[in-house]
Formats: structure tokens, sequence, C-alpha cells
């Protein structure tokens, strides 16, 4: 089988990149990070077992490698998805209640996922290869988005969290974001070009190499120490909001042991006392 320039290219990058995702793994569990980020180091196992089988079509003919590669795509995404709960989680670590909102809201955008990704392979005309590329393509593209969101809250919010970007979390999130921005642009790209999908596919990977680099650097080098934002003299909007919520849940438990108070005016009280703190302040 004969091997382009372009694919030497990528089969060399996909190893460097195992081998970087491998120092990473060493990293985590060297310094004792696995604890505190499970999902990103399932994650690097899988993209540093996903490089090598992807590999597979270069080396022999396989007819279902198609499947494999879909499957692989799948998982990647539902893995991404849950490191973007982690680093989320990590970074409200103060706000216990915010936590928990933000898992609720999780759990919803998952079943969102599921649910809209099952619609567009019914929708989809054509064979069930043509259902697979098209609901896989929106979760993709979906989680991709969800990345690039991520990234953007965190440089709004980065001082009102107390972040700083060497930590581990901010890092990892950094390099999630951007790799997801460049992905996005040269699938379009791709579409509107295809005569250049090659020189895309390698800037891709390049990109990616960069962001797995970056975790690696960050992950081997001690984390800074987070300033607490609790202990500060001004009252931040995250620990109005996490106190409002915190009274909220307690009222709720009795409302709902009472039966006397509904969900939604709940929340509307809830969002009335923030704005009358803040008014206050």
């Amino acid at each position: 089988m004969q091997i382009s320039q372009t694919q030497w290219l990528l089969i060399a990058v996909a190893i460097i990149i195992a081998g970087v995702q491998a120092f990473t793994l060493r990293i985590l569990n060297q310094r004792k990070l696995r604890s505190d980020f499970p999902v990103f180091f399932r994650y690097s196992v899988f993209c540093t077992i996903g490089c090598a089988i992807t590999l597979i079509p270069f080396v022999v003919s396989c007819p279902q490698y198609f499947y494999v590669y879909w499957v692989l795509t799948a998982i990647t995404m539902i893995l991404e998805f849950g490191v973007l709960y982690e680093l989320l989680v990590n970074a409200l670590k103060p706000y216990s209640a915010l936590i928990d909102l933000g898992k609720m809201l999780f759990r919803w955008a998952a079943v969102f996922l599921i649910l809209a990704a099952l619609l567009t392979a019914f929708a989809t005309a054509g064979s069930g290869n043509n259902k697979i590329i098209a609901a896989s393509e929106l979760l993709q593209r979906t989680v991709r988005l969800m990345q690039c969101g991520l990234l953007l809250l965190f440089f709004g919010l980065e001082k009102r969290l107390g972040l700083s970007w060497r930590t581990h979390s901010m890092s990892i999130a950094l390099g999630l974001g951007i790799y997801a921005g460049v992905d996005l642009s040269t699938t379009y790209l791709i579409d509107r070009l295809p005569a250049l999908t090659g020189v895309f596919q390698i800037l891709t990977n390049l990109v990616y190499l960069g962001a797995a680099s970056l975790w690696a650097y960050s992950l081997a080098k001690p984390e800074p120490a987070r300033s607490n934002v609790l202990d500060s003299p001004s009252r931040l909007i995250f620990q109005r909001w996490n106190e409002a919520l915190n009274t909220y849940s307690v009222r709720g438990e009795m409302a709902f042991a009472s039966g006397a108070e509904s969900f939604l005016p709940g929340v509307e009280q809830t969002v009335e006392r923030v704005l009358a703190r803040k008014i206050i302040q």
C-alpha cells in the first residue's frame, strides 16, 4: 500500500501525540493527581490507545475501520464531555451549592445531546453509515462548542473565581478550548476546500499535540496556591448565588415535605434575594 507524504506526517504526529499522552499519564501517577482528575486520566489513556488504533488503516487493510473510527469518535466526545464537567467542578470548589447546580445542568445537557444525536440519526436519509456519521458529527461539534464556551467562561471569570492560568484545571481547559476552536474551523474549511483536507488534518493534529504538550508541562509543575475568594472583603456574585442556593435548598426540602411551595416561586425568591444583596452592598 502506497503511503503519501501527508499520510507519513499524520502517522508521525500521531506517534508523538501518543508519546506525550503516555508521559502525561506517568506524571498524573507520579504526582498523585489521578484522584483529582479521574476523568481526564481515563481520557488520556483512551487517547493514547486511540492514536495507536488510528494507525491501523496505514498498516493493514481493515474494511471494518469505518465503524471503529466513529465508535472511537463517540467515546472520545463522551470522555471530553466528562472532562468539561470535571474542570467546572474544580473551578467551583469553594461553592458547594453551585457545584450541585452545575451537576444538574450537565445531566440535562447530556440527555439533550443523546436525544439530539438519536433524532439526527433517524432524520438523516440514506444508509446506516450516513446516520452514524450525522449523529457523531452533531455530538462532536456540540461538545467542541461547549469546550470553547468553557474556555470563554474561564477567561471572563478568572479573577472572580480566584484562578490562575498556571493551575492544572485552567491549563487543561485552555488546551481543550484552543483545540476545539481550531477543529471547528478546519471542519468548516474542509467542507469548503476539500482539496486541502490533508493540510487541515495535519494542522488540527499539530494543534492537539501542542495542547497535549501544554497539559504535560502544566501537570509536571507544582500548582500555584489558589486565592481564597471566600475570605475577600468584597462579596462576589458567586458568594451571593452560593448562599442563596444553600438557603433555597433548605427551604425547598421543608417545602417538599409540607407540599406548600412549588419550584418556580422558589427560584424567583432565590433570584430576588441575590439581587437584593447586590443592591444593598
